[in-house]
């Protein structure tokens, strides 16, 4: 069994409107209703407030919890579901959304350790990764998609990204291929300068 990668994929605390968008990040995948796109989805995960922590909360009755964490009941593709947590993490009560695979032996407190691992190290500070995901979180869907029949072979299905180089047309650019210049570009000013940190 390979472990779901857990990556933050949101910069700051998500708003009502940003968190529901993040739900279904990937909603503009191809063959979206064949297969299962668990591996898209695990491992995600983001900061919301406690209003929005409450009002999951008591959207359903969870399918179990403790006390620093819930399980949304309905899945939301194959093994993968929401987990809810308020965690401490130094001093202060946070909460965050993310998605474990439930097939996976201790997914949601692996989960847990790697928020507050995270949280721990400086906020203000973001590696490349955090950089381009918290770009795809953040862009409005029909500024983002997914390499079509028009791309060559080997980057069809990638996660493309409309980019303004200075002409009138916008040109779609594999995320994962943006430059440090243009991730600056697409990132909102108070995130462009942050200092890198390392990965854990």
């Amino acid at each position: 069994m390979t472990l779901a990668l857990i990556r933050k994929i949101y910069q700051g605390i998500a708003d009502r409107r940003q968190m529901f968008r993040m739900f279904d990040r990937h909603a503009q995948r191809p063959n979206r209703w064949e297969g299962d796109a668990g591996a898209l989805y695990a491992g995600e995960w983001f900061e919301i407030s406690a209003d929005l922590h409450n009002h999951m909360f008591e959207i359903l009755p969870p399918l179990w919890m403790r006390y620093h964490m819930f399980i949304m009941r309905e899945y939301l593709t194959g093994s993968i579901t929401s987990v809810f947590y308020s965690l401490s993490i130094d001093g202060a009560v946070r909460y965050f959304h993310g998605y474990c695979d439930m097939s996976e032996i201790g997914s949601p407190d692996r989960m847990k350790t790697a928020i507050v691992e995270r949280g721990s190290r400086p906020a203000k500070a973001m590696t490349r990764q955090e950089r381009l995901e918290h770009i795809w979180s953040a862009t409005e869907d029909k500024y983002r998609g997914y390499a079509g029949a028009n791309w060559p072979q080997a980057m069809r299905d990638r996660r493309v990204i409309l980019f303004y180089g200075g002409a009138k047309d916008a040109t779609p650019r594999p995320l994962d291929q943006l430059t440090d210049i243009e991730i600056a570009a697409k990132l909102p000013v108070h995130l462009r300068y942050l200092p890198d940190v390392i990965a854990a």
